[in-house]
């Protein structure tokens, strides 16, 4: 029996979470980073056409979407008293 792939929707669902999740670090360089990693690595696989890589690609997802959230966690217990100088707002 052939492995089925994650659907669209599922696949647009995780690339929704691990955004929301990376808007979530506190500290603006690790969120930008987060974001960008995100987008970036969506793009590198977005000719994947083989249903079993498309699965391990998806399940990469589902496991660096655990990561961040655990890591979005530590790092707002530690958090920079301090904002960036870019997140300052100009007047």
């Amino acid at each position: 029996m052939a492995t089925m792939g994650p659907s669209r929707v599922e696949v647009i669902s995780l690339l929704r979470s691990l955004l929301r999740t990376a808007a979530k670090f506190p500290d603006y360089n690790i969120r930008e980073y987060a974001r960008r990693r995100t987008i970036d690595g969506f793009r590198e696989k977005r000719g994947l056409s083989d249903a079993s890589s498309i699965a391990e690609a998806f399940a990469e997802g589902k496991s660096q979407l655990e990561v961040a959230k655990r890591q979005a966690v530590v790092y707002s217990l530690y958090a920079p008293k301090v904002k960036s100088i870019m997140e300052i707002k100009s007047l």
